[in-house]
C-alpha cells in the first residue's frame, strides 16, 4: 500500500482523536470528509461521493462549501450525528510543510447553540447520568442556549431515567465509559437520543461557585462529568451557565412520562404536534422565553397551595385589570429572548443586529416594571425586586450600536457617530474623500468637455477615471496616466487622485479594523451582565406567562379553582378544554364532577363513542391548570391538591421491548397501584380488555378492590364490564355513574351527560354500523348477541345452510315419528330479531299501560309501526 501524503496523515491523525463525530476537515474554501466519513456523509447528505488519488489506493473522499456549511451541519446534528470543526490555525504563507490544523469546536446534538435545530420556544437539553450502583441516578440536564442547570435523584431505576430522558426532549446524555452495557442499550432501543461518554467527574474550578448547595458528592461528580464534556468539546467561555438547581420529586406534582403523553399535556398522541395538546390551550405567551417556561410549568405543577394562591391571584388582577393587561402584552412583545442572547454574549458570537435586540428589550422593562407595580399583589411586588433595569448597560448599547447594523461584524458600518472620536476622524476623512471625488468627476467634465467621463473604483485598480474610446482624441494630451484598457474605453490615474485613493482606503480599512475592536470591547463590557440579564429574563418570562393565563382564561370563560383540605370534588359545569376548542363551543357538554369521601371511586360505564375517555381527561387537566395557577373550565371548581396523576388511558404494542398492548397496559396500572398515594388521582380507562373476558374481568375488579381497600386515592375507573356495577354494594366508597344515552327513531343518540347509575348496554354493534361495517357482519353480530345474553356462553355456531330444492324434484318420504299423544303441532321458527326491533320490544316491556291515556297509547303504537317500517 502507497504511503499516505502529509496531508492525509495529519487528518487520521485528528480524526483518530474524534472517531465518533464527522470529521469537517477545512482545505481552502471546503471541507472536506476522507473515508468512511465521507462514504457515510455522502449518503445521509446526499453529495457527491468523489475520491483521492488513483487505483487502488484511491481514498473516498468528499466535500461541502465552508460558506454553505452550516446547513449541512444542521442535517447530520437533527440525524443524531456530531461534527468536529477543523481550522487552519496557522498563515499558510509562514508554514513550513503542512498547514497546521486543529479541531475549533465540536458540534453535537446537545450542544448546538444556534440554527434550525434550535426552537425558540423549546429547550434543547444536554443530560449527564450516573449510576449509584443501589438502583437510583443522578440526573443533571443543561440547556446551553440558555445556562439553566438543574439536578435530581432518580429512585425508580433505568425506566425512570429513560422516562425523564424522554419527558425532558433530551438530544444527548453523557455517561461514564463504564456505564452499565445493558442499561444503555435499553436507552437506545427505546429513545432516538446521541449517547457520549466523559470519563472526568472534576469540577473545573470556573463552575464550583455554581455546584454550591449540593450537598451529595456523587451528584456532584454527575455536574463534573457534564461540565467537562462542554468544556472538552466547545472550547470557549462558558460563563452563561447558571447556578445548578436541586429539586426533589415531592415539590411538584408528579406526572410520569406515559400519564404526560396520555393526557396530551405537550404534544399529541398521534401526530406529536403541539396543536390539539394543553400546551396549545393554554399558550398565549407573546416571548420565546415565557413559551419555555410554560412548558416547564405544565410539565411541573405545584403543590404549594399558597404559591398557587399567589399565581391566581395575579391572574385574577389581571383579568379584572384587562387594558393594563393588554398594555403588559404589547410591551412584551418588544422583548427578544434575553436568555439565549446572554448565551450568545457568553460565547462570543453575538453580532450586532442582536445587540440591537438586546437594546429593544431593555427600553421596554421601565414600562412592564410600572404596569406589574399597578397589580399592587404580593407575587407582583415580589418579581418587581427582582428586576435590574440595566441602566448603564442601556446607556451604552445607545449610544454605541446603529439602530440597523449589517448581520457580519467585520463589515463595518455598527457603530454610531460620536462613540469613538478616532473612528470619527477616520469617517470624516474617508467622506471629504468620497467628495473630494465627486468634485473631481464634475470639474474634470467640465474642463474636458466630456459629459461621459465618470470616476469608478474596483478592489483590484482601485479609483480612474474613465473615458470611452469615441472621446479619447479630445482629451489634451498628457493630462492623465493610463491604467487600464478595455473594449470599448481606456480608464487613466492621476498623481492628485492616487494620493487621495491611499488616504480613503487606508481611512476605510482603519474604519473597518477599529470598529471590529470597539464592538468587540462593548461585546466584553455586556458580557459583564450575564447574571443581570438571566434574572431578568427568569422574572419577565413569568410575567408572560401568568398574562397568558389571564389572557386565555378571558377568551375561554375559564373560573378561579378553589381549593380543599377535606378530599372534596366539586366541579360544576366542567368541559375538556381542547375538545370544547376544536369542536364548535355551543356543541360541547359540560359535566359535573362530585367526589368526597363516600365517593372515593367512580365507576363508569356507558356506550361507545359516548364520552368516557373525555370526562376522565377533563378532570386530570383541570387539576393540572388548576395547580400551574391558571383558571379552569367549568362554571365552579373544587378540588384538592394532587400530589400525582396516574393513566392507563389508550394503549398499543411497545414492540421495540417486544411488549403486547396488554403487557404495556399492565405496566402502566403496575406503575400506579405501586406508586399511588390517598392523595392521588388515578384513572383507569378499560382495564382487562385486551385479553380474555373472565380474566378482564377477574383483573378488572381485583384491582379497584386493591384502590379502594389498600391506596384510598380518587380514582375513575371506566368498563364495559357490566358486572362490575354489583361492586357499589360491596364497597362503601364507590358509586355507579354512566354516559347516558337514548334510542330514537331506532338510532342510538349520544347525550355525553355523565349522571348516576349504571349503564344497562354499550352499544357496541351500533358503533360498528356508524362505522359501516359489512351488513352481514352487523346482523349476524346482532344474532350472537341475542344467544349470548340468553345464557349461551360458548361461541355461537351458525345455521347449517338450507338445501335448494328444485321444483321438478321427487322428494324422498322420510320416517316419522309417532307421538304418544297424537299429532305434535308444528312450531313455528323463531324469526331472527333486528337491533332495532330489540330496543322496541324492551320500550313495550317498560310500558305502563294502566296508567296510559288512549291517545298516549295510539302515539306510542304510531311510533313503533314508524320504527319498524324503517
Amino acid at each position: 500500500m502507497a504511503q499516505h501524503t502529509p496531508m492525509i496523515q495529519q487528518y487520521l491523525g485528528i480524526k483518530a482523536q474524534y472517531k465518533d463525530a464527522f470529521l469537517f476537515f477545512r482545505l481552502g474554501d471546503f471541507y472536506e470528509l476522507f473515508f468512511e466519513d465521507a462514504k457515510l456523509a455522502a449518503k445521509e447528505l446526499e453529495i457527491t461521493l468523489t475520491g483521492r488519488g488513483g487505483g487502488e489506493d484511491r481514498i473516498p473522499m468528499c466535500g461541502v462549501p465552508y460558506h454553505s456549511a452550516e446547513q449541512y451541519i444542521t442535517q447530520l446534528i437533527e440525524k443524531g450525528y456530531k461534527v468536529a470543526l477543523c481550522e487552519q490555525v496557522e498563515d499558510p504563507r509562514e508554514a513550513k510543510g503542512v498547514v497546521k490544523r486543529e479541531v475549533v469546536k465540536l458540534i453535537t446534538p446537545g450542544t448546538v447553540m444556534d440554527g434550525k435545530t434550535i426552537a425558540d420556544k423549546e429547550n434543547n437539553f444536554i443530560t449527564s447520568v450516573s449510576d449509584l450502583d443501589d438502583g437510583r441516578f443522578g440526573f443533571v440536564r443543561t440547556d446551553l442556549t440558555t445556562g439553566e442547570s438543574s439536578i435530581t435523584v432518580l429512585t425508580g431505576g433505568i425506566d425512570e431515567v429513560i422516562y425523564e430522558l424522554a419527558s425532558t426532549a433530551a438530544k444527548e446524555v453523557i455517561v461514564s465509559p463504564d456505564f452499565n452495557e445493558s442499561y444503555l442499550e435499553m436507552v437506545k432501543q427505546r429513545l432516538a437520543i446521541t449517547i457520549s461518554f466523559e470519563a472526568d467527574e472534576g469540577v473545573p474550578e470556573f463552575f464550583k461557585p455554581n455546584c454550591e448547595g449540593i450537598e451529595h458528592d456523587y451528584l456532584v461528580a454527575t455536574i463534573g462529568r457534564l461540565c467537562n464534556y462542554l468544556v472538552r468539546t466547545q472550547r470557549r467561555s462558558l460563563d452563561h451557565l447558571q447556578q445548578v438547581q436541586y429539586y426533589t420529586a415531592n415539590q411538584y406534582m408528579k406526572i410520569d412520562y406515559h400519564s404526560k403523553r396520555n393526557l396530551e399535556l405537550i404534544e399529541t398522541i398521534r401526530e406529536k404536534k403541539k396543536k390539539g395538546s394543553l400546551l396549545w390551550i393554554v399558550d398565549a405567551t407573546v416571548t420565546a422565553m415565557g413559551a419555555r417556561l410554560l412548558k416547564k410549568w405544565l410539565e411541573r405543577p405545584l403543590i404549594n397551595q399558597g404559591e398557587i394562591e399567589e399565581r391566581l391571584t395575579v391572574v385574577e388582577t389581571l383579568m379584572e385589570q384587562f387594558f393594563a393587561k393588554e398594555e403588559l402584552r404589547e410591551a412584551l412583545t418588544e422583548v427578544y429572548d434575553l436568555e439565549r442572547l446572554a448565551g450568545k454574549v457568553a460565547y462570543g458570537n453575538v453580532n450586532a443586529r442582536e445587540l440591537v435586540q438586546l437594546r429593544r428589550s431593555l427600553q421596554q422593562v421601565p414600562k412592564i416594571v410600572h404596569i406589574v407595580q399597578q397589580l399592587n399583589v404580593p407575587l407582583s411586588e415580589r418579581l418587581i425586586t427582582t428586576i435590574d433595569h440595566c441602566d448603564e448597560l442601556l446607556d451604552l448599547l445607545e449610544t454605541s450600536i446603529v439602530d440597523d447594523p449589517p448581520l457580519s461584524v467585520k463589515d463595518g458600518g455598527m457603530i454610531k457617530a460620536g462613540f469613538n472620536r478616532e473612528l470619527d476622524t477616520y469617517r470624516d476623512a474617508s467622506l471629504n474623500g468620497k467628495t473630494w471625488i465627486a468634485a473631481l468627476e464634475q470639474r474634470e467634465r467640465q474642463e474636458t468637455g466630456i459629459k461621459s467621463l465618470k470616476i469608478g473604483y474596483n478592489k483590484v485598480f482601485g479609483y480612474y477615471i474613465e473615458v470611452t474610446k469615441s472621446n479619447i482624441p479630445n482629451l489634451p494630451e498628457g493630462r492623465y496616466e493610463r491604467k487600464q484598457t478595455l473594449a470599448n474605453a481606456e480608464r487613466y490615474i492621476t498623481p492628485e487622485l492616487k494620493e487621495k485613493e491611499t488616504l480613503i482606503l487606508e481611512a476605510e480599512e482603519k474604519i473597518e479594523l477599529l470598529e471590529y475592536d470597539l464592538f468587540q470591547m462593548i461585546r466584553e463590557q455586556v458580557k459583564s451582565y450575564i447574571r443581570q440579564l438571566q434574572q431578568l429574563a427568569k422574572t419577565i418570562s413569568t410575567i408572560d406567562v401568568l398574562q397568558s393565563f389571564a389572557t386565555i382564561s378571558n377568551e375561554q370563560h375559564f373560573v378561579r379553582p378553589q381549593f380543599t383540605e377535606d378530599r372534596q370534588i366539586q366541579i360544576e359545569n366542567g368541559r375538556h378544554p381542547v375538545v370544547e376548542k376544536m369542536i364548535d363551543r355551543g356543541q360541547y357538554v359540560s359535566n359535573d364532577v362530585v367526589m368526597d369521601r363516600e365517593r372515593e371511586i367512580l365507576l363508569i360505564t356507558g356506550p361507545n363513542m359516548a364520552g368516557k375517555s373525555t370526562y376522565m381527561r377533563q378532570l386530570a387537566l383541570t387539576s393540572i391548570m388548576a395547580q400551574v395557577g391558571c383558571f379552569v373550565p367549568a362554571t365552579t371548581a373544587v378540588l384538592p391538591i394532587f400530589d400525582q396523576i396516574f393513566t392507563r388511558i389508550g394503549a398499543a404494542d411497545d414492540l421495540a421491548s417486544g411488549q403486547s398492548t396488554f403487557m404495556v397496559e399492565m405496566l402502566e396500572t403496575k406503575h400506579a397501584l405501586t406508586n399511588a398515594t390517598e392523595n392521588s388521582l388515578i384513572l383507569l380507562d378499560e382495564i382487562g380488555r385486551g385479553t380474555s373476558t373472565y380474566d378482564g374481568m377477574a383483573l378488572a375488579q381485583a384491582i379497584v378492590e386493591y384502590i379502594h381497600e389498600q391506596i384510598g386515592a380518587k380514582t375513575l375507573f371506566s368498563t364495559h364490564y357490566h358486572e362490575l356495577t354489583a361492586l357499589e354494594q360491596q364497597l362503601e366508597r364507590l358509586k355507579n355513574v354512566h354516559v347516558s344515552a337514548i334510542e330514537e327513531d331506532g338510532k342510538v343518540v349520544f347525550l355525553h351527560k355523565v349522571v348516576d347509575g349504571q349503564a344497562d348496554r354499550s352499544y357496541g354493534i351500533y358503533v360498528a354500523q356508524l362505522a359501516e361495517l359489512p351488513e352481514h357482519v352487523i346482523v349476524r353480530a346482532d344474532e350472537i348477541l341475542h344467544q349470548l345474553e340468553g345464557g349461551e356462553k360458548q361461541a355461537v355456531l351458525p345455521a347449517e345452510p338450507k338445501k335448494e330444492l328444485k321444483v321438478h324434484e321427487e322428494k324422498e318420504e322420510q320416517p316419522v315419528q309417532l307421538s304418544l299423544f297424537g299429532e305434535e303441532e308444528q312450531r313455528p321458527k323463531r324469526t331472527q330479531v333486528s337491533y332495532v326491533e330489540t330496543g322496541i320490544i324492551k320500550d313495550i316491556k317498560m310500558l305502563d299501560i294502566l296508567n296510559m291515556t288512549p291517545f298516549e297509547a295510539l302515539q306510542m303504537l304510531n311510533d313503533i309501526q314508524r320504527k319498524l317500517r324503517k
